[in-house]
Formats: structure tokens, C-alpha cells, sequence
């Protein structure tokens, strides 16, 4: 006869599944997603989000880190020691409480291809961020979207027939090429205009100045740029002739030869801006990677880090690109401050901008800043010691 059958678990397989738990504390945050059995709501939805889990609860991060962000206030932190009387102003509860964080807001030329250009307008025009860094196309495309649209494609169609078409692919977007002959048409009488005022008058030009003069001249409220002139918001541009920008100065310079940018000057001014933000904080948000992503930490760096930060893109990490380098690796350079709060969330920002201004900037967390005219008159009466 064989062996009685076994009635109990063998003890080292009972002890290596059934390891014992540690008490987590009692106001652990659980997983719990939303019922749509309590409605279809937004801002329910959106606020269930940081209890989801995986990227969910990253995006849930990201909102509460914008939002701290744009509430910080100068009142927030203790007058420091000494600090009243090296800067009597700071001392005034009411300069205190309008003091707020300085925002620069960051992102790739596909998102202004993308509708991701209206939620950006949104920002600007709203005077919501203070300094914007992009690339070349993340300029020209939203003045040539002023002239003739974009449309939805595929991201499956042929290139080859395509170009013989005369079609540009971006993604699943398409911009004709007749776009980019337009823009010629537009561009390079202004680079004529600039060249006889850099010969006639001195004036030095770099890439943020022409940023702001072309969005001058484009005049339409559908734009980016002529939010950012009209509000004196800075946008740099540091690769600003990697596109179509870039081959109409090439072209330009056959037509009629030497217009100067100055690439020096703007990164004295866009540093400046981190160095000098005090006694503002300073907040990151970065849509994508690349160029932007490292002249706004690498900015932030000169005041030995960022207060606040979101990044959101899809790069990762392991092939050591800053793009997809989590937030921690900037807080090894300084970049970001070592006890800020930064949040990464890994996913398409053309999705979860959106949504994260759904619930900061286009929700009662923003507080309308005063008209510039009145904020210029209470300036000027704190320096006059009213």
C-alpha cells in the first residue's frame, strides 16, 4: 500500500507564500477607480485619477503639482532673517500675497502641429506661464496655421505618395506644401524689413526678439505668438533655424544677405530669468523632450533648481537620453531642487495636457492676475514705499 496522502501544506511552501504583511498606516491612500454609476463628471473623473493607479495616478500627481504651483505665494513661506531689512518690500503682506511662481512652460513642435497650439494659446493669452522654450517648428507652425490649416490623416499613408503629392506627413496629421510657400511669401518680407533696421537703426536681433516680432506682424488671435508679444512673454528658441524658419533665412541669404542672430544674448536673458526669479519660486512644466526640456532645467540650474515640476512624454530612460531622464536625474544636476515634488507622466501630451489644464489653470485653482497696467501701478508704488 502507498503512503497516506498529505493533509497539510509542506511548512517551507506555507512560509514562503503566505509571508506576513506589514500594517500599512490607516490613511493609505487605496485603489479605488470611478463608478459611472455616479455619472459621466469631468472633474469626478479626473479627480479619481491619483487613487487609479499606474500612469492614472501619475497624471493625478501631475494636477496637484501644477496646482501647487500656480497657489504658491510669497506669504506661503516665513519672512527669513535679515530679509526685511535688506528688502523692505518683502515685508508688505500685500506684495507678499501677490508674489507668485515663476512658470516656464515648455513643448515640442508636434503639439503646436497638433490641437495641443489652443490649449497653449489658452495659457498665454490668459498670461498664465512667464517663459515659454520650444523648438523651431513649435514657432513656425503656429504662424502658419494663421495662414492655412492643418489636417487630419493617418499615421499609415505612404510617404512616397505623399511627396508626390506635395503632402507633408506629421504623424497623422498633413500640412500641404503650398502651407510652407505661403509662409515664404509672409516671412521674408519681415527678414528685409529687420535687415534695414539692424543696418539703419542698430537694432541687435535674437531669436526671441524675432519670435516676438513675427508675432507682431502674424496679428491674429488664433496665435501663440501674438498672445506672447502682446503680453511680453518671452519665448526662446535656441534651435530656431532647425525648420522651416531656418530655410527661409537660408533663403534669405541669397536674396538679400546679412541679417544677424544673436544665440549669446538670449541665453543670458533666459537664465537671467531663473537666476533673478527671487523671491518667486520657480515651476517647470515640460511637454515632451529634447531642446526645451534641457534649456528650462538647465536655466533652472543657475538658482540651483526648480521649486516645482511636471514632465510629460513617452521618452524613457535606459538609453541615457535627457529626454527620457526621470525628474531625479535632474535633481542630481541641480536642476530641480533636491526637496521639490516633480512628477513624470509617461504618456502622449496631445491626451493629458488637456486635462491636467482642465483642473489647474482652466479651474477655480487660477487666480486671474491683475491687469498689466495695475500691476505695473502697484509696482511702482512698493518701490515708492506705498
Amino acid at each position: 500500500m502507498g503512503a497516506e496522502p498529505a493533509t497539510e501544506v509542506p511548512e517551507a511552501a506555507a512560509q514562503a507564500v503566505l509571508v506576513p504583511s506589514e500594517q500599512l498606516p490607516e490613511d493609505a491612500p487605496t485603489i479605488r477607480g470611478h463608478d459611472f454609476n455616479d455619472g459621466c463628471d469631468l472633474d469626478a473623473l479626473l479627480s479619481s485619477m491619483l487613487r487609479t493607479g499606474l500612469q492614472a495616478t501619475a497624471l493625478g500627481q501631475a494636477i496637484n503639482e501644477v496646482n501647487r504651483m500656480i497657489r504658491w505665494r510669497l506669504a506661503d513661506e516665513p519672512l527669513a532673517a535679515g530679509e526685511a531689512e535688506q528688502h523692505p518690500e518683502r515685508a508688505d503682506p500685500a506684495f507678499r500675497a501677490a508674489c507668485r511662481a515663476k512658470i516656464f512652460l515648455g513643448y515640442t513642435s508636434n503639439l503646436v502641429s497638433a490641437g495641443v497650439r489652443e490649449h497653449i494659446r489658452y495659457l498665454v493669452q490668459h498670461r498664465m506661464v512667464d517663459v515659454i522654450v520650444t523648438t523651431a517648428g513649435g514657432v513656425e507652425e503656429d504662424y502658419i496655421k494663421c495662414m492655412a490649416p492643418t489636417y487630419v490623416g493617418d499615421f499609415q499613408l505612404k510617404g512616397a505618395d505623399l511627396r508626390r503629392r506635395g503632402l507633408n506627413r506629421i504623424g497623422n496629421m498633413l500640412v500641404p506644401n503650398s502651407n510652407y510657400c505661403k509662409f515664404e511669401d509672409w516671412v521674408i518680407p519681415i527678414f528685409d524689413q529687420m535687415l534695414r533696421e539692424q543696418q539703419e537703426q542698430g537694432v541687435h536681433w535674437t531669436p526671441s526678439r524675432m519670435i516676438a516680432r513675427l508675432g507682431r506682424e502674424i496679428n491674429h488671435p488664433d496665435s501663440i505668438y501674438y498672445w506672447a508679444w502682446k503680453n511680453d512673454i518671452p519665448v526662446f528658441c535656441p534651435a530656431l533655424t532647425d525648420g522651416s524658419l531656418g530655410d527661409m533665412l537660408f533663403f534669405h541669404t541669397y536674396k538679400n544677405p546679412g541679417l544677424i542672430l544673436d544665440i549669446v544674448q538670449d541665453i543670458r536673458l533666459i537664465n537671467d530669468h531663473a537666476m533673478k526669479a527671487a523671491p518667486r519660486k520657480t515651476g517647470a512644466i515640460i511637454l515632451g523632450g529634447g531642446v526645451p526640456k534641457h534649456h528650462i532645467c538647465n536655466a533652472n540650474l543657475m538658482k540651483n533648481g526648480a521649486d516645482f515640476a511636471v514632465f510629460v512624454n513617452t521618452a524613457q530612460e535606459f538609453d541615457g537620453s535627457d529626454s527620457g531622464a526621470r525628474p531625479d536625474e535632474a535633481v542630481s544636476w541641480g536642476k530641480i531642487r533636491a526637496d521639490a515634488q516633480p512628477v513624470k507622466v509617461c504618456g502622449d501630451a496631445s491626451i493629458l495636457f488637456p486635462l491636467i489644464i482642465s483642473q489647474t489653470f482652466a479651474s477655480k485653482n487660477w487666480e486671474p492676475k491683475p491687469a498689466p497696467e495695475e500691476q505695473q501701478r502697484q509696482q511702482e508704488q512698493q518701490a515708492n514705499g506705498h
